[in-house]
C-alpha cells in the first residue's frame, strides 16, 4: 500500500473550505423538504434525509472536539462512538433539522477557523482512538472534508429513489 503524501498548504487551506461552506451545501440540499420526505427511509439501508443531517451534527461535534484535544495534549486518547446508534437516538430521527443546521453553522465556522491557524508542524499531530490506532490531525481534515460532501451527495441520492 502506498503511503499517503501530505497535504500541500493549498490543498489544506481548499479543504478548510470545504468544511466551512458545510452548511450552505447541506440548507441547499434540504430546502422544501416535507416532514415525511425527511423522515421517510426510501432506500434499504439508509437513513433517511433528517438522520444524515442530525449525523452530520453529531460526527462533526466529534471530530471538532478530537481536533481540539489534538492539538491541546500530547496522543490524547479519542472517545470512540458508535454512528449507528447515535442515529438510531430519538432525537435523530426527528424531521426539525434547524437546531442540527444551527449546531453546522457554528461549528464548521469554528472548526474552520481553528483548522486555518494551525501552523504546518502541527498537522501530524496524532491522537489515539482505542479502536482503530493513531489518528494524526491530518487525517481528520482529509476524512472531514469529504465526510459532508459524502453525505450531500447521499441526500441527493435518497431524493431522487424517492422519485
Amino acid at each position: 500500500m502506498d503511503a499517503v503524501q501530505p497535504l500541500t498548504p493549498a490543498d489544506r487551506r481548499a479543504r478548510i473550505e470545504m468544511i466551512r461552506q458545510l452548511p450552505a451545501r447541506v440548507r441547499a440540499a434540504v430546502a422544501g423538504l416535507t416532514p415525511e420526505q425527511l423522515t421517510t427511509r426510501y432506500l434499504p439501508d439508509e437513513w433517511s434525509v433528517a438522520q444524515i443531517v442530525h449525523h452530520l451534527a453529531d460526527s462533526h461535534i466529534q471530530a471538532y472536539v478530537r481536533t481540539k484535544m489534538i492539538l491541546t495534549a500530547e496522543r490524547p486518547t479519542l472517545m470512540p462512538y458508535s454512528q449507528v446508534a447515535w442515529a438510531s437516538t430519538p432525537d435523530a430521527l426527528g424531521p426539525d433539522l434547524e437546531p442540527s443546521l444551527r449546531i453546522l453553522d457554528g461549528l464548521q465556522a469554528r472548526w474552520a477557523d481553528l483548522l486555518a491557524s494551525v501552523p504546518d508542524d502541527g498537522w501530524s499531530r496524532v491522537g489515539v482512538n482505542p479502536e482503530t490506532g493513531e489518528v494524526p490531525l491530518e487525517r481528520i481534515l482529509r476524512t472531514y472534508s469529504r465526510h459532508g460532501e459524502s453525505h450531500v451527495d447521499q441526500i441527493r441520492n435518497v431524493l431522487a429513489a424517492a422519485k
